[in-house]
């Protein structure tokens, strides 16, 4: 085949996304941008950066930089709520320079003091601070941010649909599967409910989540502080700011803050969305044998080749997501807790895509929300199912047997061998079942009980189990 030119996309303008999440699917995690983007990372950074400035001149931290009037307080934080567009352009075009970027924020809020009429407090931007003083902060900030802002909402919003869904068809009565065979019935609300409170509890711990965070120089030991301004109570500064900033203080660190919070976290989320994908794929199973049906969009399109079908994508392509943003939670959360010595760099290029796991699990959280919304249930499908499994009320007959040996009555021995040769493997019809029942020699009410059930009705206290729900 000949060879022909092609336009290289990567010059194409606007810049081309590499991947889904800014291409596709940004309309889907677009919130996620304004915690969890490089943009965000050094919007924060310059929040941190102005914030410490602050906090040291209105502690008198430092003899000679007293406390600043509002209006210059008010002056340096502007820069952190105009931050823009440009602001981020001017920052690359610095850190091209430096080669740094905790440098480059330094040098971005040095050049804005003069117009705040504090140009002689430029020695004190970013004082006594490692870069990772700022970075661990900064993170702290942002991801707290996105949990509390975006995940975790959009979370809770889901875990409501279940719920709902739960409490509407708490008494609707559905055959359960066991290892995929028929076995004692449920109702569909109660398995609802069942997913709901595993959601519930993974979401209730990430919210407990403390965000920690530390201000103590190179090596953790604020030696720099203290050969700089020895009369300081630097411990009480670096804990009253961070927590100023709504973190809980860590006091013992070595060049890093060790990022076990991080871990917890993303342990917690990633277990959150393997019950997620637990419900995914028991509901993609109960659409396929017609448990759900779905409810067609206008103008979609199932298959290229089949118009009939109406395919389940929303909770497969939410599948998808959630093993990516596992893939993804798992390995920084093994990542993030190790460093060697005092610091190596590894956490740095790590913690650069913890946008993508919240991304990606953002997204199937948003696929699940649209795919429950499109659900409906054909209670005759699951009754006319639960009427050809009477054999599922073996379990009942032969638990009644036993109670009735126990007080006394006769002939009821071995009513587990009994039922299992009745029922195991055989099909057994409304008949069949109350004739045995019949034969079997029960106390009166015993019988009449038996008598009374069927498999719609053999299913426990399974509605008012949905009342555990919050």
């Amino acid at each position: 085949m000949a060879e022909t030119h092609r336009v290289p996309l990567a010059e194409v303008t606007p810049a081309i996304a590499l991947g889904p999440l800014d291409g596709r699917y940004h309309h889907a995690v677009a919130p996620l941008v304004d915690y969890l983007s490089e943009a965000a990372l050094n919007r924060d950074r310059v929040h941190v950066e102005v914030e410490w400035l602050i906090h040291l001149t209105s502690q008198s931290v430092l003899p000679g930089a007293g406390p600043l009037s509002e209006d210059q307080q008010a002056a340096l934080r502007k820069i952190v709520t105009d931050f823009d567009g440009n602001a981020v352009r001017e920052l690359a075009e610095i850190e091209a320079v430096t080669v740094h970027d905790v440098k480059a924020v330094e040098y971005f809020i040095g050049r804005r003091l003069g117009g705040i009429g504090i140009e002689d407090l430029t020695a004190m931007v970013h004082f006594g601070c490692t870069s990772e003083d700022i970075n661990n902060l900064s993170y702290a900030v942002g991801v707290k941010g996105a949990v509390e802002q975006v995940w975790l909402p959009a979370a809770r919003a889901l875990v409501e649909q279940f719920a709902a869904m739960a409490r509407e068809h708490r008494d609707v009565p559905m055959l359960s599967r066991t290892h995929g065979q028929p076995a004692t019935p449920t109702t569909l609300g109660k398995e609802m409910a069942v997913i709901a409170h595993r959601l519930n509890r993974q979401l209730d711990r990430v919210a407990k989540t403390e965000y920690l965070g530390k201000i103590n120089g190179a090596t953790g030991t604020y030696a720099a502080h203290y050969a700089s301004v020895p009369s300081a109570d630097w411990q009480a500064v670096s804990r009253s700011f961070i927590e100023g900033l709504g973190l809980t203080w860590n006091p013992l660190t070595t060049q890093i803050e060790s990022h076990d919070w991080q871990a917890e976290l993303y342990a917690d989320m990633a277990r959150f969305n393997r019950i997620l994908h637990n419900a995914c794929t028991d509901i993609w199973s109960y659409i396929s044998i017609g448990y759900f049906a779905q409810i067609p969009v206008e103008g979609a399109t199932g298959s290229s080749t089949m118009p009939h079908k109406v395919n389940p994508i929303r909770f497969e392509n939410a599948e998808a997501n959630l093993e990516i943003s596992n893939g993804l939670l798992d390995t920084l959360a093994a990542t993030l807790v190790t460093s060697r010595w005092q610091r190596d760099l590894t956490d740095s290029s790590s913690q650069r895509n913890i946008g993508v796991a919240f991304g990606h699990s953002l997204l199937a959280i948003s696929n699940v929300a649209k795919g429950l919304d499109r659900l409906s249930v054909p209670a005759d499908v699951l009754a006319a199912d639960l009427d050809q499994n009477w054999e599922v009320l073996g379990e009942a007959i032969q638990m009644v047997m036993r109670a009735e040996a126990i007080a006394g009555v006769k002939g009821m021995e071995n009513p587990y061998e009994r039922l299992k040769e009745l029922t195991r493997g055989h099909r057994v019809d409304a008949e069949r079942m109350k004739e045995f029942v019949s034969d079997l020699g029960l106390s009166p009410d015993a019988e009449a009980r038996l008598l009374a059930l069927t498999p719609g009705n053999y299913n426990g206290i399974a509605g008012r189990l949905v009342d555990h729900l919050n």
